[in-house]
C-alpha cells in the first residue's frame, strides 16, 4: 500500500456530504409541511408508512417517534408485562433491554457467538423458561441475525422482536431485515443509514391485528379521539421527519451499496497492509447482505490504538464498551462471569468510518495510521 504524503482527516461520519446531495429535495419536503402546517401524523406519515412497507417488503409499517420506542410499543403490543421474561444479548445498545425493563418484565441475558457478536443460539435455547414471552434478536452493526436458528430452540409461543435499528436494508436467505419476526423494530436517529433529522423509528410486522394494536397504543391508546381502549403513549412520527425520510428512501440501496463497496475496499487495504493475523475483520455469512451501518473491526491495544487514531485526525467509535450484564443498573439480574465473549468483545471492538461519502485516499489513511501503530 503506497503511503500518502499528507494524510487526509477522516471523520468517524460526516452527514454534510449526505446532505448536500438532497438539499434541494429536502428544503422542498420541508416547506411543503410548513405549509400545510400539519405537524403531528397525517399525509405525510401515512405515505411514508406505505412507502417501507414496499421497500422492507411488510404488510404493515407503524412509523413512531424512535427506535427505542418502536422497542417498547412492540413489546407493550404483545402484553408482555411485570413477571415475564425476554431473552437479550448483553451485548447491544442500552436500549435493547431497556425497554424491556420499562415494560416490568425482566431482560435475561445471553453471551454472544464469538464471531457475529449476536445472539448465540444455543444459549438463548438453555435461557428459555416457562415465563420467557419473546427473545430480541439483534441484527448488530448491519448484518442479520439467524432468525431461524434461534427459533430452533425456542416454544411456539415465544415471540420473536427483532431489534433491526442498525439494519434497514439487510437480508437473510433473500429475507429482509424487519421482516423474519412477530415484530421488527427500526431507528431513524440521524447517524443511521437511513436517517432523519431527529429521533424517529418504525415498527413492522405482518400480523393485521397486532398492527392495529400497535397503532392504536402509540396514540395514547385511543383509536377514536378522547375515547382509551388501552393505556398507552405518544409514540407519533412529526410529520417533518416523514417528510424527510420520504426524500432520503429513495437512495437507501444506493447508500447501502457505497457502505459495501467501502468494506470491500478496508478488506483489500487489510490485507495489502500485511495486518490479517491482528485486526480482525467484521464477517459476512454466506447468504446474507451486510448493509455496514457500523464497520468493526476487532483489534489488540483497542485504548491506545482509538488515541493514535483521534492524534491523527481519525474518528472511531467504541460499540459497546459496558455489556449490560456489567451496568450499575442491571446489577444482580445475572452472573457477570458468564459472558466472556460480550466481555471480550468490549474490551477490544473498535468502529473506523464507513460512510458513504468516504473516499479510497481517506480508507488509506485510516489503514495506514493502524499498521503505523502496530509496526
Amino acid at each position: 500500500m503506497p503511503r500518502l504524503s499528507t494524510p487526509p482527516s477522516v471523520p468517524l461520519l460526516d452527514l454534510r456530504l449526505q446532505y448536500a446531495s438532497i438539499r434541494d429535495g429536502v428544503t422542498a419536503a420541508i416547506e411543503r409541511v410548513c405549509t400545510s402546517q400539519q405537524f403531528i401524523m397525517g399525509p405525510e406519515v401515512d405515505q411514508l408508512e406505505r412507502e417501507l412497507e414496499g421497500s422492507i417488503g411488510v404488510a404493515h409499517a407503524v412509523s413512531v417517534s424512535s427506535g427505542t420506542d418502536a422497542l417498547l410499543l412492540s413489546l407493550m403490543a404483545l402484553g408482555i408485562g411485570p413477571g415475564d421474561e425476554v431473552i437479550t444479548p448483553t451485548f447491544s445498545f442500552f436500549a435493547t433491554a431497556g425497554s424491556v425493563a420499562r415494560t416490568g418484565a425482566t431482560p435475561v441475558f445471553v453471551d454472544v457467538d464469538p464471531v457475529t457478536l449476536m445472539l448465540e443460539p444455543a444459549g438463548v435455547a438453555r435461557a428459555v423458561t416457562s415465563r420467557t414471552k419473546a427473545v430480541i434478536p439483534v441484527h448488530l452493526f448491519g448484518l442479520c441475525a439467524d432468525v431461524d436458528a434461534l427459533r430452533a430452540g425456542l416454544p411456539s409461543a415465544v415471540h420473536v422482536v427483532e431489534d433491526a435499528a442498525q439494519a434497514i436494508g439487510a437480508t437473510i436467505d433473500g429475507r429482509q431485515a424487519g421482516t423474519l419476526g412477530t415484530f421488527g423494530c427500526f431507528s431513524f436517529f440521524p447517524s443511521k443509514n437511513l436517517g432523519a433529522f431527529g429521533d424517529a423509528g418504525l415498527v413492522t410486522t405482518n400480523d393485521p391485528a397486532l398492527a392495529a394494536r400497535a397503532r392504536m397504543l402509540r396514540n395514547h391508546g385511543s383509536e377514536v379521539k378522547y375515547i382509551h381502549t388501552a393505556i398507552g403513549a405518544n409514540f407519533r412520527m412529526d410529520a417533518l421527519q416523514a417528510a424527510i425520510l420520504r426524500v432520503k428512501l429513495p437512495h437507501l440501496a444506493g447508500w447501502n451499496a457505497r457502505r459495501r463497496a467501502n468494506a470491500a475496499t478496508y478488506a483489500r487495504l487489510f490485507r495489502e497492509a500485511g495486518l490479517g493475523d491482528i485486526v480482525r475483520l467484521p464477517v459476512e455469512p454466506a447468504g446474507r447482505v451486510h448493509i455496514y451501518h457500523q464497520y468493526v473491526v476487532r483489534v489488540p491495544r483497542r485504548d491506545d490504538l482509538r488515541a493514535h487514531l483521534a492524534a491523527r485526525g481519525i474518528g472511531s467509535e467504541v460499540y459497546y464498551p459496558v455489556p449490560f450484564h456489567r451496568q450499575a443498573c442491571f446489577a444482580g439480574l445475572a452472573d457477570v462471569t458468564a459472558f466472556p465473549h460480550a466481555d471480550a468483545a468490549a474490551a477490544d471492538v473498535l468502529a473506523l468510518p464507513i460512510f458513504p461519502e468516504l473516499t479510497v485516499d481517506q480508507q488509506a489513511a485510516v489503514v495506514e495510521a493502524i499498521a503505523g501503530f502496530y509496526r
